[in-house]
């Protein structure tokens, strides 16, 4: 076998192999966090993501409620909403990683061309997913989310830009009664 020919088993390897772990990393799937929601949300928060802090450390959400989260991206970069668990943050955080190295995300911008080639490419790239929004500076958004009833692992909003969530960017959701 030629040299050649192994680097690009190995590399179709790699891109099969991301395709299936990042495909429930961070994004959409129950994982004991909730789901998107599909019934009328019974409030809405809004949360600002300012550079590598959130307006908000922790929110307050009632056992399988409702929410419409509106977004707003008052920061100089790039920022992430993703509601998750720190596991699923820290798993998360390679995709992003890989988003900055094929030029996806530019530090105030999204690449969109970039990001449709990434997905087109590896699966993955363009971040729509319904538990995570990422905006660019003055840009908003929104998700509706319905939290489980019970959350087995602590449940997180965060921002996976590389660095970001190291920084601080992270808070709380407090599930309660």
């Amino acid at each position: 076998m030629s040299l050649s020919f192994v680097r690009g088993v190995c590399i179709a390897t790699t891109i099969l192999v991301s395709q299936f772990t990042f495909a429930g990393a961070g994004h959409s799937g129950d994982q004991g966090v909730g789901q998107p929601g599909h019934s009328t949300p019974s409030r809405t928060i809004e949360v600002v993501m300012h550079d590598n802090y959130y307006d908000v450390d922790s929110l307050d959400i009632k056992e399988g409620e409702t929410v419409r989260f509106v977004i707003k991206n008052q920061g100089q970069l790039v920022h992430e909403f993703n509601i998750g668990t720190e596991k699923m943050h820290a798993a998360h955080e390679p995709e992003m990683l890989m988003m900055v190295q094929h030029g996806v995300l530019k530090g105030s911008s999204i690449d969109h061309e970039a990001a449709k080639s990434m997905q087109a490419t590896m699966g993955h790239g363009s971040h729509d997913e319904p538990n995570s929004l990422l905006l660019e500076p003055g840009k908003s958004g929104e998700i509706i989310w319905t939290f489980p009833q019970h959350a087995k692992d602590e449940i997180q909003f965060a921002c996976n830009v590389p660095g970001h969530y190291a920084a601080g960017m992270v808070g709380t959701v407090n599930l309660v009664h």
